[in-house]
């Protein structure tokens, strides 16, 4: 049968092509129980290599048959055939992803840059309170629903953390997600700390909101590496942000792994708590700590809600989680193939 049978039978009327790769696909659908679009993700088993299907699949599966969080992306069904298809139906982010949204608009106001790192941050600490790591953090993973409001998605290279027997997490050795957004000790192939790779590519996506361009160069991965460990991050000279903005730019894009800031850190900072009522003066100088260089872009929106500790009563199930490509210069490749496995 024909994937538009096999859905209707569960009740989607297939819909357009959302997006393709060699084993997997994503159509929209129309779901008679729900009264609402949604997104099908169709991985065909026969078509997937074997560390996929044996470990990240699976993974993909139970964590996102866990995740019960406003600023993450709903699984609401996910089933399989006997010819080996497997589908997920998944919550539609109807005004599409961040990189998209950035791309057409420029960079961001700060105002509408904390409200959207606000909620993708939250979502990362639900991740990480629960020892889940999403180690693919990107724009086009963050989805934006009919308010503007982040869906975090794409759980393909996520993991739960394991821990050893004096309660420490073990380190990762999979190299995961893309070298654009990638923390130096993933590029380096060492093992790393998945929950401090995560903040690491949390830096990269605020320096895009805020100043609508990557903060490093990507194709010459080995003189990126160097300006990482240097710890040099070149702002553009046109953007007016903040000194708190680019204090928190500079905590994630820390390459000393034991010094680079925690989620609970990240949400505790100066810039994150504040309300759109409050506004930074901005600085035109450079600091001690980065340079700023020419470059253009602009625009944005509003600010909403705001957590002290990144939670919001509503974001768990009752006992929380159960157990069940290179981006290049903003172009959205999705280059992120598995190494090291």
């Amino acid at each position: 049968m024909d994937d538009a049978t096999i859905l209707k039978k569960k009740g989607y009327t297939l819909g357009i092509n959302l997006g393709e790769g060699s084993y997997a696909k994503v159509k929209s659908a129309y779901s008679e129980r729900l009264k609402i679009n949604v997104a099908v993700k169709i991985i065909d088993r026969k078509k997937a290599p074997t560390d996929f299907l044996d470990k990240f699949l699976p993974r993909e599966m139970d964590i996102l048959a866990a995740m019960n969080h406003r600023y993450i992306i709903k699984t609401y069904e996910i089933f399989e055939t006997s010819e080996g298809k497997v589908y997920m139906i998944m919550e539609l982010g109807v005004q599409g992803d961040l990189l998209e949204f950035i791309k057409c608009r420029g960079a961001l106001p700060e105002d509408l840059s904390r409200r959207l790192f606000r909620q993708l941050s939250m979502a990362i600490k639900y991740c990480h309170d629960f020892d889940i790591v999403h180690r693919d953090l990107k724009c086009e993973n963050l989805l934006l629903d009919k308010d503007f409001n982040i869906k975090l998605s794409d759980f393909g290279f996520s993991k739960r953390c394991i821990r050893d027997d004096n309660g420490k997490i073990v380190f990762s050795k999979t190299f995961c997600g893309s070298a654009a957004y990638a923390a130096p000790e993933v590029l380096q192939g060492v093992p790393y700390q998945p929950k401090v790779y995560d903040i690491w590519s949390l830096g990269v996506i605020l320096f895009i909101m805020v100043c609508g361009s990557m903060p490093y160069d990507d194709s010459n991965i080995k003189r990126m590496l160097r300006i990482q460990k240097e710890h040099r991050i070149d702002f553009p000279r046109n953007k007016k942000l903040s000194v708190e903005c680019k204090e928190l730019i500079y905590r994630m894009l820390q390459p000393d792994v034991a010094r680079r800031y925690t989620i609970e850190d990240v949400l505790s900072h100066p810039w994150v708590q504040v309300t759109s009522k409050h506004k930074f003066t901005t600085i035109s100088s450079s600091s001690p700590h980065y340079s700023e260089k020419t470059n253009t872009n602009t625009e944005g929106s509003e600010e909403e809600e705001h957590s002290q500790d990144g939670h919001d009563e509503d974001d768990y199930t009752a006992e929380g989680p159960s157990q069940q490509q290179s981006t290049t210069s903003m172009k959205g490749e999705r280059g992120n193939t598995p190494k090291n496995t």
